[in-house]
């Protein structure tokens, strides 16, 4: 793609973000016309102001959006670096065991922390568990090789992520009260989200991604292969801590504000790949776009679907991700066989 195509694309995908955002702002079980948004920002001018809609528009579901754009950013970032970092588009913000951890750390706080459910136990909670998951990854992993090989960070993160999730059932089976919360959670949602919930996530969010993004050039061109990125200057074991310290910050803090949104950090890096071309210098700031733009969309749907109940958001993002993950594995299944 020429440079004049790519800035075409990424002022494309800003009209599709600021419609998107525009769209959430008012659907919802309440609808509020642009004439009310009108209103409520400028009153005087108007002669009149409509209290409850300048109070679900500025503190309901401003903050739910700016939380969207975040998580869906943050997720779909992190996917297009593990999947630069496994050399594998199949890869996800998950795939080494954070949504384990964020779900065990959620549920504790949820069942026996001092104020079960209370905020911010429940996000700080996640996100310790999340960042301690990663980190027996890579402590395990490390026995392979300093630093550890895609294959077995990758194989690490399977086994602590099923020893995590058999805890976390453990867990909702003796605590079968706290059950539909915690289920609740693990679906994902970006209900009840307010600006004070927005402040313990977003820095770390914002961090995580930016560490992503300082490491696009090094990750080109670690995709030659290490001894060509190390012939060029790249050090390899420095870059590859930056991209896992960055890819599991972002996820985690957003496991840790929404719960578990599946499919967006695979679905949105590939399909903007298929575009940009694997640059990522390129590609993070477009997967960074179409993330916020799929989670903005599918917020919106869960909101509208069947009110005046809220669907969770992870089933929107999973029934549209799982055909695409199959159409995935189906196509790169000659690859796989070379694989193995």
């Amino acid at each position: 793609m020429t440079k004049q195509g790519y800035f075409l694309f990424i002022v494309i995908l800003f009209l599709v973000l600021g419609l998107s955002f525009f769209a959430g702002l008012f659907s919802g079980p309440v609808l509020i016309s642009p004439a009310a948004l009108w209103e409520a920002l400028v009153p005087a001018l108007s002669g009149r102001g409509d209290d409850t809609s300048a109070l679900i528009l500025f503190s309901i579901r401003l903050p739910r959006l700016i939380l969207g754009i975040a998580v869906g950013a943050s997720l779909a970032l992190s996917g297009a670096a593990f999947q630069g970092f496994f050399r594998n588009s199949l890869a996800d913000p998950f795939v080494i065991g954070a949504s384990a951890g964020a779900a065990l750390g959620a549920a504790l706080a949820m069942t026996w922390g001092p104020a079960p459910g209370a905020f911010p136990l429940v996000q700080l909670s996640a996100f310790s568990g999340a960042l301690c998951a990663v980190a027996l990854a890579f402590a395990v992993s490390r026995s392979a090789g300093n630093p550890p090989p895609a294959a077995a960070l990758l194989l690490a993160g399977s086994g602590i992520g099923a020893f995590f999730s058999a805890l976390l059932s453990l867990i909702m089976v003796i605590k079968d009260k706290n059950l539909t919360r915690v289920y609740y959670w693990l679906l994902g949602s970006l209900g009840g989200s307010s600006w004070a919930g927005l402040w313990p996530g977003l820095p770390v969010m914002a961090l995580g991604c930016i560490i992503i993004v300082l490491a696009a050039r090094p990750l080109d061109l670690m995709l030659q292969g290490d001894e060509a990125a190390e012939s060029l200057g790249v050090d390899v074991k420095k870059t590859r801590l930056l991209i896992g310290l960055g890819a599991s910050l972002a996820s985690a803090a957003a496991v840790a504000q929404a719960g578990i949104i599946g499919f967006v950090g695979l679905v949105a890096p590939h399909c903007v790949r298929l575009i940009a071309g694997p640059s990522h210098r390129r590609l993070f700031p477009a997967a960074a776009l179409s993330g916020a733009i799929l989670v903005l969309l599918s917020d919106s749907l869960a909101r509208a679907a069947m009110p005046p109940m809220e669907l969770p958001l992870g089933i929107i993002t999973s029934l549209a991700g799982s055909p695409f993950f199959i159409f995935l594995l189906v196509s790169q299944g000659r690859k796989l066989r070379n694989f193995s």
